[in-house]
């Protein structure tokens, strides 16, 4: 009887193992490889970059490297990728290969809860805020892009302005109507008319009767959104629509502390993509875009008034290192 009983069991034994072996090659093969995951990182994929770092961070399939975990954590956050912001936000909590700091993970997870992370969002009472919070290098916002060659091609106006170090003021006699325009109402909105013009050429080439495929209009390109928010009924009324540009831009100004790099990206994607990218987005056109308005407007920063509305409250956080 005990002989038939081990007989029975031994079977039952070797099923299950080899259930268990069958559900392990499973996972295997539905779990991406390092290398398939390496190349995907390389390419800047975020969800690859984070699923890297974690295996990085807790040994699974790789030897423990706390030091690329945080690199690949960083890549994948300063693309907006919500799980990486909060795992890195969770490094610098604990101090996991990295000085402990409650200022950067406060700033993570905020970064992560905006996006509707559960796990971030309830974090954020463990942490504690510091207004004067530097974070990560890898975090920071871009510097104020030069004008790359290929963006200029087929544009030979912008070519020509790339390499004018600085762009001399229109003498009143060789003003176009526009022009004249801008010089006149810029100084009332502590705009440099340059900046306007600038942003004129590059939204609407000087055609007052430009619509775009998003359906921004007139000269500096309103959506009608923007339009109304600073009351504009008439959008393709030159005076008007370069009222409501400049409205807009004095908002910007003072909306980002006169960092014109951030200014032209917020008039192309938004403040609030900005925002949520703690710098330039990774958008191909806004990258290009903000190439082309620094490339004619050189001054990295203007002037803006402070009165107009208070800094962006994440972007305030986001300081470059001292030189």
């Amino acid at each position: 009887m005990m002989k038939l009983r081990a007989a029975l069991i031994r079977p039952r034994e070797r099923c299950a193992a080899l259930l268990m072996m069958t559900a392990a090659s499973l996972a295997a093969a539905a779990a991406p490889d390092v290398a398939s995951l390496e190349l995907a990182a390389f390419q800047r994929d975020p969800v690859a970059q984070t699923e890297l770092a974690t295996r990085y961070e807790h040994a699974e399939g790789v030897p423990r490297d706390l030091e690329k975990a945080n690199s690949l954590y960083c890549m994948a956050a300063r693309q907006g990728h919500s799980e990486a912001q909060f795992r890195l936000g969770w490094l610098y909590a604990n101090g996991r290969g990295v000085v402990r700091d409650d200022g950067i993970a406060a700033a993570l997870f905020e970064m992560a809860a905006e996006q509707g992370h559960g796990q971030a969002g309830k974090l954020l009472g463990f942490v504690r805020p510091q207004p004067d919070t530097r974070l990560p290098s890898c975090l920071l916002p871009d510097p104020p892009p030069s004008l790359a060659a290929e963006d200029l091609a087929g544009d030979a106006d912008l070519a020509i302005a790339a390499q004018v170090p600085e762009q001399p003021a229109i003498e009143p006699a060789e003003q176009t109507e526009i022009e004249k325009l801008v010089f006149r109402l810029a100084p009332s909105y502590s705009i440099d008319p340059q900046l306007a013009l600038a942003v004129i050429a590059v939204e609407s080439a000087f055609d007052a009767g430009a619509v775009s495929p998003k359906n921004a209009q007139g000269l500096m390109q309103l959506i009608p959104e923007t339009a109304e928010r600073f009351g504009v009924k008439r959008a393709f009324n030159p005076a008007e629509n370069i009222k409501g540009g400049l409205a807009y831009l004095r908002w910007l100004l003072a909306f980002f502390q006169g960092d014109v790099a951030l200014v032209a990206a917020a008039y192309n994607a938004g403040e609030r993509a900005v925002e949520k990218y703690r710098g330039i987005p990774p958008y191909a056109e806004t990258r290009r875009y903000v190439r082309k308005i620094t490339g004619i407007y050189t001054k990295a920063s203007h002037p803006y008034k402070s009165d107009i509305v208070a800094p962006s409250p994440i972007m305030a956080r986001v300081t470059r290192p001292r030189s």
